[in-house]
């Protein structure tokens, strides 16, 4: 079995990530240092901040970083300049951060442009083993396959929390899912993002990835690929590109997750604080898509749950990445093993491309709630299984939450 991995250019698509962890209640937070730089020349609006840290703009409108902000990112070895102009590509050990306190996510205003956005769904062909006979614990029957259907467009208008994660790693432009998420500490104004943790950091072999970005209801009407070749951004991103400022997934992941084979699984979750690209609009993610995601931590055992709604964008054949696709099924368990918690499963035809996709069920106050993500599928495509969000997902979701709060 194999997780659903990142979609990336350069390999096919992978599909969600199985991971053990360990039973630890660790969790990383990821301090972000933040900045604004072009890709497109001088002439680009370049006015992004943080409450971390923000850029000044100098009299003849060219960005300037705060001293304070030029002496952390000197601290990592990164030289803003030479990143924004594409340094960000070396991806050597040494300069691949892997520590919670390392990740740094400088914007780089216009890279995600509507071609790269679009090429990010290239699916990378990384099959893994269907036979999960060695999995110990409590394992329900493997689910009938249900077929993914296609959300309704406007996206928007069905589906307003979802939208595409698009990020680099060594191999290429990768592509998972996420979901707006509600922010407790600023209701109603959230620039909170859910997804999974593989989505964000390569686990125990690698590091965060770069030029994480959010593009809520991606493709909102639905084009095909041949339309999306000359869509204006406006058609492919209607709500805008909102770039990471904070990322923080389970110690279990970054200790533990591998690419393959299951490792870290039941702790595959990470959120996201998220800014918007260019620049404060006075506006947050919740208030400019609309709406916003409880989410549920210890949600009901799998026999008291009647169904639950998986979302997502997968973009391994069959699928091309573009369109937003759902299942719906009655959950199962899945336990890798016994030492680990049980995850949820549920039959579905989604591939590489929809990992970190909300999982969305009755909350105990009968509305939807997010209650998992897409964590890992086999090669057959024929099911997906995800994390039960528990005391270490609820301990990110609050840490990235009091970080940002009342800002």
């Amino acid at each position: 079995m194999r997780p659903i991995r990142p979609t990336e250019t350069a390999r096919p698509g992978r599909r969600a990530r199985r991971r053990p962890s360990g039973v630890f209640a660790a969790t990383a937070v990821a301090a972000v240092l933040a900045l604004t730089a072009t890709a497109c020349g001088p002439e680009e609006d370049n006015a992004g901040s943080t409450p971390s840290a923000s850029a000044d703009q100098s009299s003849d409108g060219k960005v300037t970083l705060p001293d304070d902000l030029k002496n952390r990112l000197k601290e990592h070895g990164i030289d803003p300049d030479k990143w924004r102009d594409g340094e960000w590509k070396n991806w050597d050990k040494d300069k691949w951060l892997r520590e919670a306190k390392d990740f740094v996510n400088p914007i780089i205003e216009g890279l995600w442009d509507p071609d790269r956005m679009r090429e990010a769904d290239k699916p990378p062909e990384n099959p893994v083993d269907n036979d999960i006979s060695g999995d110990e614990g409590v394992t329900d029957p493997t689910p009938a396959p249900i077929q993914a259907a296609g959300v309704a467009t406007p996206y928007h208008d069905s589906a307003p929390e979802s939208g595409k994660l698009l990020f680099d790693g060594p191999q290429g432009s990768m592509v998972c899912s996420a979901t707006v998420v509600k922010d407790p500490a600023n209701p109603g104004k959230s620039n909170m993002v859910w997804t999974a943790g593989h989505c964000v950091h390569a686990g125990k072999k690698g590091g965060w990835y770069r030029n994480i970005a959010f593009v809520p209801a991606y493709n909102n009407d639905g084009l095909s690929l041949k339309e999306l070749e000359t869509a204006p951004k406006e058609k492919i991103a209607p709500y805008g590109v909102w770039w990471g400022d904070w990322a923080q997934t389970s110690e279990q992941w970054i200790s533990q997750g591998a690419a393959v084979g299951g490792q870290g699984a039941p702790y595959d979750f990470a959120v996201l604080h998220v800014t918007p690209e260019k620049g404060a609009s006075g506006k947050s993610l919740e208030e400019t898509v609309g709406s916003a995601l409880p989410v549920e931590f210890n949600a009901p055992a799998v026999p008291e749950i009647a169904d639950m709604t998986a979302t997502g964008y997968p973009a391994a054949p069959p699928y091309d990445g573009q369109k937003l696709l759902q299942c719906k099924d009655e959950p199962g368990r899945l336990a890798l093993r016994k030492d680990q918690p049980t995850m949820y499963r549920i039959g579905c035809t989604m591939t590489g491309g929809s990992s970190g996709g909300g999982w969305v069920a009755a909350g105990q106050d009968g509305k939807p709630a997010l209650v998992s993500n897409t964590s890992i599928g086999p090669v057959t495509a024929g099911w997906l299984a995800g994390p039960r969000l528990g005391e270490e997902a609820e301990g990110v979701y609050r840490a990235v939450s009091q970080k940002y709060a009342g800002q």
